[in-house]
């Protein structure tokens, strides 16, 4: 899905000649096309380069500058399995239904012990293949995989679902006020699915259109989660709005989504490998190959991972709206060690922090979920009591008995212990003893 966009970012946006790509891919058919897709791309391109696509993972990081990592875990069979476990046969009663949600509460927990473990192992032999790279994190949940990056050592961003789009996105809220998002200056900033616009102007006239947002918020003009949370923060929240609901107690107006994707469907992949196979077959040069490419490019997230990343390896300026980082004074109100998503300001290759400050009452929710974010990164790590604290401090579980969702929370681990090897009875002498 990512690597039409990741190419292009790369070999046009990025200007980047001779560049040596490794792809992990275990699957010998999907690696014909990658391999085949690569080759077209990079000969259009005109600068030189290779592509090398291999199931062995220490071939692909050999030695690499740069990884980008955009796994996940989380296969839609292992969330309806909890979502079920959750569940209760009782229409009365629906049980911790609420609870199964993608990045928060307590299936959010289980998604970032399931990812923290496919993060750790993934250190494990960059450590061994290419201890200095950075690295480029998709991998969802994003602000927790990418503190885990961090606590093994190694540099890291990361890019999740962006503020930038989406119902009560950048570009949405822009359009809405019939301006264009490449006039308009806009500060954004919370943390990753968590983020609020707090500044919008013309660029050259200078007005604030945030005043205008605002009341049409009050009006409900922007829903009712938007509505709701104005009230309570003085603050716009931006992007999929569905993305902050799961960091909060239930919400009157959300309920979680019952099937929600992950990754592709397989239509949309059979739909891409269609149009990855005509521009391998024709080139990306010919009119039904420039077309499928378009396509392909259409569909691609709006982020850019690849120019990041040359950025910050070249030592240039730069930058670089919603990227999910480690504070350092960024947000000056929360912890340095938070993991926040701001646009990153990057000078000679070094990121400078802009001082972003919110409404105290944003400031301490903010503080409560990044917290939390942590907690759940140490769990993934094998810490026990993190993972107990996570459970006993989550604001999403606020008003729940919060002893019963630690049970819960045991359960779903051993329902899943052949994918955390870290939290099996074997090797932790049961999990009732430590917990």
């Amino acid at each position: 899905m990512l690597l039409p966009a990741l190419l292009t970012d790369l070999l046009f946006a990025g200007k980047e000649s001779g560049a040596e790509i490794r792809i992990e891919e275990k699957n010998p058919a999907m690696a014909e096309v990658l391999s085949g897709y690569g080759e077209a791309i990079l000969r259009q391109a005109g600068i030189g380069g290779s592509i090398r696509v291999t199931a062995r993972r220490e071939e692909a990081l050999k030695a690499a500058d740069c990884v980008l990592y955009a796994g996940d875990p989380q296969a839609a069979s292992r969330f309806f399995q909890d979502r079920s476990a959750l569940g209760s046969d009782n229409e009365e009663d629906p049980g911790l239904t609420d609870q199964a949600r993608v990045n928060g509460g307590i299936e959010g927990l289980l998604h970032t012990l399931r990812a923290g473990q496919a993060v750790m192992e993934l250190c494990d032999e960059m450590a061994e293949a290419c201890p200095d790279a950075l690295v480029i994190n998709l991998g969802q949940p994003v602000a927790r995989t990418t503190r885990i990056f961090l606590d093994r050592g190694f540099r890291c961003c990361g890019m999740g679902r962006t503020p930038l789009k989406g119902a009560n996105g950048l570009d949405t809220m822009t359009k809405r006020l019939q301006g264009k998002p490449e006039n308009m200056d806009a500060v954004i900033a919370g943390l990753p699915g968590f983020s609020f616009l707090l500044s919008l102007r013309d660029r050259e006239s200078r007005m604030d259109y945030l005043p205008r947002l605002k009341q049409a918020a009050k009006n409900g003009e922007l829903g009712q989660l938007t509505k709701r949370w104005l009230n309570w923060w003085d603050a716009l929240a931006v992007g999929d709005v569905t993305d902050h609901a799961e960091y909060l107690p239930a919400q009157p107006d959300y309920i979680p989504e019952e099937k929600p994707e992950f990754g592709e469907t397989v239509e949309h992949r059979k739909e891409r490998i269609l149009y990855m196979n005509t521009v391998r077959e024709q080139g990306a040069k010919t009119g039904e190959g420039a077309m499928a490419q378009l396509l392909l490019l259409s569909k691609a997230p709006p982020i850019r991972p690849v120019r990041l990343a040359l950025a910050i390896l070249r030592e240039e300026d730069g930058i670089f709206p919603a990227v999910t980082h480690e504070n350092r004074g960024e947000m000056p109100q929360l912890a340095a060690e938070a993991i926040v998503e701001t646009a990153l300001k990057i000078e000679d290759g070094k990121t400078t922090p802009q001082g972003i400050t919110v409404p105290d009452s944003l400031a301490e929710i903010l503080t409560e979920i990044d917290e939390n974010n942590r907690l759940a990164a140490r769990a993934a790590e094998g810490d026990r009591e993190a993972l107990r604290e996570s459970v006993e401090t989550d604001p999403a579980m606020s008003g729940l008995d919060r002893l019963y969702c630690l049970e819960v929370v045991q359960a779903l681990i051993r329902m899943h212990e052949d994918m955390l090897p870290l939290w099996t009875e074997q090797e932790t002498g049961g999990l009732s003893d430590r917990i």
